[in-house]
């Protein structure tokens, strides 16, 4: 039966892998731990000498000299153990910096589809839990189990050099002891992986509920939220008791089968000594490594359990590495854009489903150009895919059919990082990120200079509302920019897309969190806005779709007409009716 499966050993691999660099660091702890294992070793002999020859001879001077051979061996063992423990905890807590590093750096470049069929939360509790418990396992348990598995193999060793008969007795035990280890390996194994699913669980349901706590309060749903999350942790203890019964179990049967066979040693070595084949030294350094070995296989079995977790938490971190995007730059063909495009897009019968939902087109077969500087108002009723093309704009999605293009040339053909530095979006619920006010103006472009900020700021009309924070442009703000109204947090948003300066602008109902005041504001500043650029505007008020040069009506997935306001209101009667409902004309 084996300790480990083959995707776990896998997991245990990509360790190792994350190891590999520090190898001098690892060579230095394992030859401190050889050294360190070796003195213990040998005190079992010191032990014979200062019984056969200090206690049992009646010597002062051998006895001193025997006390001052131990005495070294102890601050031999003290340097070696300090050693030891600081490069091995120090590879523990560098390799999982590397680790969060390189799973954080892999996440940020995953396509969303990913985070589709991924819980965020849960991906974070892999970040946080799974790599504390390998941290735990490098820096400490891995060293222990190298140490322990040397004590039983030289301790078994030198049972055999001191009294081979009395060796017998600790062999035949031996297999006694590995049956439990590998009867029990198995079920902790499945145990450890389901336990940390459950604590991320635990960690998912925390997140959602904390960042939504505002609509949990305004619904009183404290109540049920406790109920549920109650039900979550009880089943993670649940799991995690019956890994501890599983482990308990395995302990104490190697505590009872070791000491067991210790016990029946020292009656057979007990009677070698009074029949006088043996000496007492011979007893005691015989006992002693008797325990080390008991003792070691003791520890090993409790290790074994700490490597089997480790290994499931190796297991779900590969499992994000290996995760590929779907959204790569091309293998060949490979096209640069050039500093800054003319803004000229394309659509050419495009089909597109999200992967979560394939069986229900987002867009059906749409053709649309859009010329360089012109703005495009998108209208359509929720739902119609008008917030999907900016998603394939931003090629954070391939059609299943057909192209799109900028400045005649295919997205797939371009570098997604390549494309997206032509592009400032402001969607309808901006993000914003923990940090300062002119961090997260700054967010697209980190190496603005304050007065480009500042003028952004004011273009955006968000200079004198920043001037009233406590801070200025330096206020931190909390998660999502809690505290600010929803007004402010979109006018931060604007002057971020500002500052960037990109030749393509996409709104998506960038003004809907406004007041009217604040609208008003930020119409006067769109012609500024979308100077000398590509706008496409998704938009529901009506002063936004009169300034764009054309509007496209969109309904389910289908362009369905386009043309000036004037004219679709005359000519769509889709257009008419949502003009008749949402403008009021």
């Amino acid at each position: 039966m084996q300790l480990l499966s083959s995707s776990q050993r896998r997991g245990l691999r990509l360790a190792w892998r994350f190891v590999r660099p520090y190898r001098w660091q690892a060579f230095g702890a394992l030859l401190a731990l050889l050294v360190t294992a070796g003195i213990t070793l040998s005190m079992g002999q010191g032990i014979r000498l200062l019984v056969d020859q200090g206690f049992m001879t009646q010597s002062a001077h051998l006895l001193n000299r025997s006390i001052a051979v131990f005495m070294v061996l102890v601050l031999a063992l003290a340097t070696g153990t300090f050693a030891r423990f600081y490069l091995v905890s120090w590879i523990g807590e560098r390799c999982v910096a590397d680790i969060r590093k390189q799973v954080f750096d892999h996440l940020v470049h995953l396509h969303p589809a990913f985070y589709e069929n991924n819980r965020s939360s849960e991906i974070q509790s892999r970040l946080t839990t799974d790599t504390a418990l390998l941290q735990s396992v490098i820096g400490s348990s891995l060293s222990m189990f190298l140490r322990n598995l040397l004590m039983v193999i030289g301790g078994v060793v030198l049972l055999f050099v001191t009294n081979p008969k009395l060796t017998s007795i600790v062999v035949v035990a031996l297999p006694l002891v590995l049956a439990p280890i590998l009867m029990f390996g198995r079920q902790v194994r499945r145990l450890s992986r389901q336990s940390q699913d459950r604590i991320a669980n635990v960690g998912s349901y925390v997140a959602e509920t904390l960042t939504q706590i505002k609509t949990v309060q305004a619904y009183n749903h404290q109540a049920e939220d406790q109920r549920r999350f109650a039900v979550t942790v009880e089943q993670a203890f649940d799991t995690a008791r019956q890994r501890i019964v599983q482990r308990a179990w395995l302990i104490a049967l190697v505590i009872v089968l070791v000491l067991g066979a210790v016990a029946v040693m020292l009656w057979v070595g007990g009677m070698d000594v009074i029949g006088g084949r043996i000496s007492a030294g011979e007893l005691a350094a015989f006992v002693f490594y008797s325990l080390i070995v008991g003792s070691a296989f003791g520890t090993l079995s409790e290790v074994v359990g700490e490597l089997q977790r480790a290994a499931g938490a190796a297991q779900r971190i590969a499992e994000l590495l290996q995760a590929r995007s779907d959204i790569q730059p091309p293998a060949a063909g490979l096209h640069q854009l050039p500093s800054r495009v003319t803004g000229a897009l394309a659509l050419q019968d495009v089909v597109f489903a999200y992967p979560t939902r394939i069986d229900a087109p987002a867009i059906q077969g749409m053709s649309l150009t859009v010329r360089p500087g012109e703005t495009l108002a998108l209208v359509g009723p929720s739902g119609a895919g008008k917030s999907t093309l900016f998603d394939l704009l931003l090629r954070f999605y391939d059609p299943q059919q057909g192209r799109l293009l900028i400045d005649g040339v295919d997205l797939r053909e371009v570098d997604p990082q390549d494309l997206r530095r032509h592009f400032a979006i402001v969607s309808q619920t901006p993000a914003l990120f923990f940090g300062s006010v002119e961090d997260n103006i700054r967010y697209g472009r980190a190496d603005a200079t304050a007065e480009q900020v500042e003028a952004a700021a004011r273009i955006a009309h968000a200079h004198d509302f920043i001037l009233q924070l406590p801070q200025g442009y330096q206020t931190p703000l909390g998660d999502a920019g809690m505290g600010l109204s929803g007004g402010q947090r979109q006018r931060l948003a604007i002057a971020r897309a500002l500052l960037v300066d990109a030749p393509i602008l996409l709104l998506d109902e960038a003004t809907s969190a406004l007041d009217a005041q604040s609208e008003h504001l930020i119409q006067q500043a769109m012609p500024t806005l979308m100077q000398g650029r590509t706008t496409l505007v998704i938009a529901h008020r009506l002063a936004t779709v009169q300034n764009a040069d054309r509007i496209a009506v969109i309904d389910q997935g289908c362009l369905v007409a386009l043309g000036t306001h004037a004219e679709l209101v005359a000519s769509n009667a889709l257009y008419a009716r949502l003009a008749h409902l949402q403008f009021g004309r």
